[in-house]
């Protein structure tokens, strides 16, 4: 595993119940807004970077799928997905100098659920 470095990347995961964008006031949004413009100031002051991240749709959106293996083609199954208490709502990718750093952003990051971190593993040699 490579050693950590200052281009180690963390994908924050965002772990939330189940919402509807549609039934966010503007006063929702604005609240998330600024939540998630405090984090990414947050991420900045601390020297690190947010490379990449966005929300995600609902499950009503989402597609799972098993792909096809031993001759059986890949099974498709349209969202939402009722067995679901929790998804993923939305996730950031974070360029940090260290895993601590990592561990302290990533507990800021603003949710209704909680957060899983994810070391990226660097496959540029491979």
């Amino acid at each position: 595993m490579a050693q950590e470095n200052a281009t180690d990347r963390y994908l924050v995961l965002i772990r939330e119940p189940e919402w509807d964008p549609a039934s966010a006031t503007d006063a929702d949004w604005a609240a998330m807004s600024a939540a998630h413009k405090a984090f990414s100031d947050a991420v900045i002051a601390a020297g690190a970077k947010v490379v990449g991240g966005e929300g995600l749709l609902p499950t009503s959106h989402a597609v799972s799928i098993t792909p096809a293996t031993d001759g059986k083609p890949a099974v498709f199954t349209d969202g939402p997905f009722t067995e679901t208490r929790e998804v993923v709502s939305g996730f950031y990718l974070l360029q940090t100098d260290s895993a601590e750093t990592a561990r302290e952003l990533a507990a800021l990051c603003p949710t209704g659920g909680h957060i899983e971190l994810y070391p990226v593993l660097d496959t540029s040699g491979m």
